[in-house]
């Protein structure tokens, strides 16, 4: 007996982009889940300052503060969104030859 498995096709990494366009699309998608991290870490720090939730796991020290898990959450989202834009556009080769064809 075969059973096979049909799984729906995701948005796949172009092959002919350069290297480091595959690895900054790359690094944008690990990044994300990072971000998300961070701001739920600064919410949760905030509402155990306002007593709304339990003990913050991270007594004292630089990242005991929810001032800097919230900046450090929207600097990281908006490096993810540059590495998807560069990651993203079309490589000089594939420019070159729209331009010159219109």
């Amino acid at each position: 007996m075969i059973v096979r498995l049909r799984f729906k096709s995701r948005r796949r990494i172009p092959r002919d982009l350069p290297k480091n366009q595959r690895l900054a699309l790359a690094g944008a998608s690990l990044l994300t889940p990072f971000s998300i991290m961070a701001a739920a870490l600064g919410v949760w720090r905030l509402a155990s300052d306002m007593g709304a939730s339990g003990q913050f796991g991270i007594e004292e020290g630089l990242f005991s503060h929810w001032q800097i898990w919230i900046p450090v959450s929207v600097v990281l989202q908006g490096a993810a969104m540059a590495l998807n834009r560069y990651g993203l556009r079309q490589p000089d080769r594939a420019r070159a030859v729209t331009a010159s064809a219109g």
